[in-house]
């Protein structure tokens, strides 16, 4: 909200019949008052204002999914980093083009197994069948199961464990033939 914004807000307070007026969003709180406010009764036309704080603009750093999942790790020179975009990009160039895929149908965190202590739903090599719970997706605290929608056998998992995974995001590459 900004100070022209304020200002008219007290000119309608000052037009209307009322004593006092409160606004708040978020963290941001606005009352209003006249000169002489007292138990809801106004004793002046002249209105004032009582409490402003100013809303802090905080930037907001765009963190890629892709990036965020591990914080970045000593590597040895003589080998050159391997970003996790590229990692993806190789595996869709392997001659993917006989293998379906398995996407995410929603934003979260991807999870492999049920819990830490479980082994993972499906691994490369297991043979799925259409319906067959392939892995978790977690988002905002509910863990929904995703369910294969093709039948084949795991060729590849495209997404480490605990990693965020966005709406229509490669997880698995399945064979159809396998």
């Amino acid at each position: 909200m900004e100070f022209k914004d304020i200002q008219e807000l007290v000119k309608l307070l000052n037009k209307s019949n009322l004593s006092e007026f409160i606004m708040q969003d978020g963290d941001f709180k606005l009352t209003i008052r006249t000169k002489n406010y007292e138990k809801g009764k106004r004793k002046s036309s002249e209105p004032h204002v009582v409490s402003v704080p100013q809303p802090q603009v905080v930037p907001v750093q765009h963190i890629s999914p892709m990036t965020q999942a591990a914080p970045p790790q000593a590597q040895p020179k003589a080998a050159a980093p391997v970003s996790q975009p590229e990692v993806v990009k190789e595996a869709a160039e392997e001659d993917s083009s006989n293998y379906l895929e398995v996407k995410s149908p929603i934003v979260g965190t991807f999870y492999r197994s049920a819990s830490p202590e479980k082994p993972p739903y499906v691994k490369v090599g297991d043979t799925i069948a259409k319906g067959d719970v392939v892995c978790i997706v977690e988002a905002m605290k509910l863990f929904n199961e995703i369910e294969s929608e093709i039948s084949g056998k795991i060729v590849k998992v495209l997404i480490e464990d605990a990693a965020p995974v966005e709406y229509d995001q490669v997880l698995f590459l399945v064979d159809p033939k396998g």
